[in-house]
């Protein structure tokens, strides 16, 4: 699904407004290559593919460009110029656009009212010992709270009003000189990790808990790493629409199987660079694909260009659009670019595929990977290069699995 640019100001992330005229040279080059590739035979075409490859070296010499992997039309004719690009994280602001086609704002940090009850059931005092064992993560402490009403309703309470509004604290009940107490600890292993507790989880309630997740600086899945952390739940627990970059700041919805908002809501005092607030029940997941795009406000700085310049762009920009490439991490950052790998896919090439994910490459490599390469090159043999790697870490893994299979 395409995103939407709801904002003017992201026709000029074509920041490296690279002309087809900047280098005629390689522009020509290119395109007589491509031209005998259709009037060569097989041999010429495996010794065409050898130099493509020998310039694809070079070129990762000095960086890939534009004009290197097709990136060369622009719809306006006005004059280019340059800027800065995310040169502060927060110069890269994106607001999902959810299914329902209204932009996604983290305006509201309260909780549904049930949650101010179970908040009085602590007092002040109560409520700052837990703060400081939860914060500081004091794994051998604990915070003892005495039942002045020594009933099973009234320990209920407490017992539930700690687990829901100290994610990660675990209690239990215990008797001192005939009095009764509440004891908050840390959880720890297998417990920390357990599912949703069922049985205080409320029937006529929604099963997951939508928020709206404000993020700094940090991609969608550390932070619901972060979180789960926090909740002492696995990460699976969570969906979303999509992921957000790292390098920006972001607002996205997200929904968490059985937690509740005063939990979530309790993480705002703990977390750094994330806030999460819009709470609400409901009955289903949310999927990958059901946003209808994002909104970007983006910042530029250090612009070359005069203010006519700059003008005449979002002019263009607001009545005609622009040709959205995505950009240059499209193609990959290592020797072998990716749109050559998907090329070989396309065409049912799946040796070229193996091969290009495989073969030796120049550049600085983890050990293993260099090692689990020279003996694909040595022996062509997917079992002994598969001996190579640590066992489901890598995308390699997955291509010897796939050869082996074959």
């Amino acid at each position: 699904m395409e995103e939407a640019e709801a904002c003017p100001v992201p026709v000029l992330t074509a920041e490296k407004r690279s002309l087809p005229d900047e280098d005629p040279d390689h522009a020509a080059k290119r395109l007589r290559v491509e031209e005998e590739e259709e009037s060569r035979g097989e041999d010429e075409e495996e010794q065409l593919e050898e130099e493509v490859e020998e310039s694809f070296a070079d070129m990762m010499k000095h960086g890939l460009s534009e004009p290197d992997v097709g990136i060369l039309k622009f719809i306006s004719e006005h004059k280019g110029f340059s800027g800065v690009l995310k040169e502060r994280y927060s110069d890269f602001v994106v607001h999902e656009i959810n299914k329902d086609g209204k932009v996604v704002v983290l305006d509201d940090l309260s909780v549904p009212a049930e949650a101010e009850v179970r908040s009085q059931t602590l007092t002040e005092e109560q409520k700052k010992q837990l703060d400081e064992l939860q914060l500081f993560k004091n794994k051998e402490g604990s915070v003892s709270i005495e039942v002045q009403e020594d009933s099973k309703e009234k320990r209920t309470l407490l017992h539930r009003a700690v687990k829901t509004l100290y994610p990660g604290l675990e209690t239990k009940t215990e008797d001192r000189e005939g009095k009764k107490f509440i004891v908050a600890y840390h959880a720890a292993g297998k417990t920390a990790l357990a599912a949703p507790r069922k049985h205080s989880w409320p029937k006529n309630r929604g099963s997951f808990c939508h928020f709206v997740l404000y993020k700094e600086n940090k991609d969608t899945m550390d932070a619901i790493n972060v979180l789960s952390k926090f909740l002492r739940v696995r990460p699976n627990m969570f969906s979303y629409m999509g992921t957000k970059d790292k390098r920006a700041v972001t607002v996205q919805e997200i929904a968490v199987l059985k937690i509740s908002a005063e939990r979530l809501s309790h993480l705002n005092k703990c977390l750094m660079n994330l806030k999460l607030g819009n709470f609400s029940y409901k009955k289903w997941p949310l999927k990958l694909g059901e946003l209808q795009g994002n909104h970007f406000t983006v910042v530029l700085r250090n612009i070359s260009g005069s203010l006519e310049q700059v003008e005449q762009a979002m002019t263009s920009l607001r009545e005609t659009g622009f040709i959205n490439y995505y950009g240059m991490q499209r193609f990959g950052t290592t020797a072998v670019p990716t749109h050559r790998v998907g090329r070989a896919i396309l065409q049912n090439n799946w040796k070229e595929v193996v091969d290009l994910i495989l073969k030796p490459r120049p550049g600085a490599e983890k050990g293993y990977l260099v090692k689990c390469r020279e003996e694909w090159a040595r022996s062509q043999d997917p079992e002994a290069a598969l001996k190579k790697l640590p066992v489901k870490r890598c995308v390699e893994v997955i291509a010897r699995v796939c050869v082996r299979e074959c």
